[in-house]
């Protein structure tokens, strides 16, 4: 499946080669992409242009990823957040999920994982595939 070209996905993660792995992904996926490095970035970003969805990493310097998430619910909360972190602990998968995450992943993710619950987060009435 791929996306509309339209359908804008917003990466936040402080790991260069992260956001650069995940928006090659996403964009061969079809995604419009836009990558930011800081959750404050992306929440000074969000109000011009909201994403259809935000792959969020959580342990962020500065505004975490829990804080963008509390942010979003706040301001946008119909923005659907796909959550991926490298620090897996059942408190933040706890955490996230109840503040709303539609998936939560950890790093290294599976491409095919990660890309199958960005289409369920933006479209979650979309058969599995």
């Amino acid at each position: 499946m791929k996306a509309n070209d339209a359908t804008l996905l917003a990466v936040v993660d402080d790991d260069a080669d992260v956001r650069m792995a995940l928006m090659r992904l996403v964009s061969s996926a079809g995604f419009a992409v836009e990558t930011f490095a800081t959750g404050a970035e992306f929440m000074r970003s969000v109000d011009d242009h909201e994403p259809d969805c935000v792959v969020l990493d959580l342990h962020m310097p500065g505004m975490s990823g829990f804080d963008v998430q509390g942010a979003l619910a706040v301001a946008h909360a119909a923005v659907p957040v796909v959550v991926v972190t490298g620090h897996d602990t059942p408190e933040s998968r706890t955490r996230a999920l109840r503040l709303g995450a539609r998936a939560y992943l950890c790093k290294p993710v599976d491409d095919e994982a990660l890309l199958a619950a960005i289409f369920a987060a933006i479209d979650p009435a979309a058969p599995a595939h």
